[in-house]
């Protein structure tokens, strides 16, 4: 009796632990991510480090593609055009062409427009806010307006250009022009937004064309304060932007930051498809984008 009770527990054990393991090993969803199309009709040298024509056929073959993945959504992480509104015209249509749901992230040079334009880039890109939220298989995924206080974002008469002005002037000596900040009532939106899925059970993925670590030129102005806010939430698994054409990586308290390469660089296209399943994200890239594992809730 002992011995055929010892083989039962042994059985139910192999298979508790093999249906476990077949959970963890279970693909959740799939989306897919774009940084810095940055398209515009211009000529460039062969040897110049942005293509910017380039792109048209790039975000054709990665849509192309993309169309045959079983995707949840694909994002944007901003800078769609490099400069021109009728930019949005050519290059639009392309990425309009994918088969399931799509969004946006505001970029600095979505607003490289003509002045009386410039109120009107997130309605072409579709957005009827600037700053939003949307939720899929038990995660929320968090998209920001680096552009919320801005040198680029306004036209010249909007206050909120002089605003930017001399909240550029109180920053360090030095500090690029072409960063931004979020602004309060952004920054009380992202703490309400992370209170409301940590009290659900949401896991947070986080959207910014720019980013906020590690320490770099491209980070926004205010990123300590934006690190501030996420990193006491241990449910937030990572935040992803462009802005740094080159990409970059960083992990801090269990969040992964991860900068996704530009398209708009070289001869080679960037993109991703990010496989989530339940103790990581998987990356898979794309001509210059790396692959990369991401472990969920982890002390590496």
């Amino acid at each position: 009796m002992k011995i055929r009770l010892s083989l039962l527990s042994f059985i139910f054990a192999f298979l508790a632990c093999y249906s476990h393991s077949e959970e963890i090993d279970k693909l959740h969803f799939s989306f897919g991510v774009i940084a810095d199309c940055q398209y515009c009709n211009i000529k460039t040298s062969k040897d110049a480090k942005r293509q910017y024509a380039l792109s048209k056929r790039k975000l054709a073959d990665c849509v192309e593609n993309l169309n045959q993945i079983d995707l949840e959504f694909v994002v944007h992480l901003g800078d769609f055009i490099d400069r021109d509104f009728s930019s949005f015209k050519e290059i639009l249509p392309i990425f309009n062409r994918l088969r399931t749901r799509s969004y946006h992230v505001l970029g600095n040079h979505d607003f490289s427009v003509a002045d009386e334009l410039k109120s009107k880039v997130p309605k072409v890109l579709g957005l009827n806010k600037k700053y939003y939220q949307f939720r899929s298989h038990g995660y929320r995924f968090l998209v920001l307006d680096g552009n919320d206080i801005s040198l680029h974002a306004y036209p010249l008469s909007d206050p909120r250009k002089k605003y930017a002005e001399d909240y550029h002037k109180a920053l360090p000596s030095g500090t690029p022009l072409w960063n931004g900040a979020l602004g309060k009532v952004q920054l009380d939106w992202l703490k309400t937004e992370l209170q409301a899925a940590e009290k659900v059970g949401d896991n947070v993925i986080i959207f910014c064309h720019f980013p906020v670590y590690p320490e770099n030129i491209h980070n926004l102005w205010n990123a300590g304060e934006v690190l501030s806010s996420i990193r006491r939430f241990k449910n937030v698994v990572a935040y992803m932007n462009g802005h740094n054409h080159a990409g970059g990586y960083g992990f801090f308290d269990g969040q992964h930051f991860l900068t996704l390469k530009g398209m708009v660089d070289s001869h080679e296209s960037a993109y991703s498809v990010v496989n989530v399943y339940r103790d990581r994200l998987e990356i898979s890239g794309f001509g210059r984008q790396k692959d990369m594992s991401l472990t969920i809730n982890s002390s590496e």
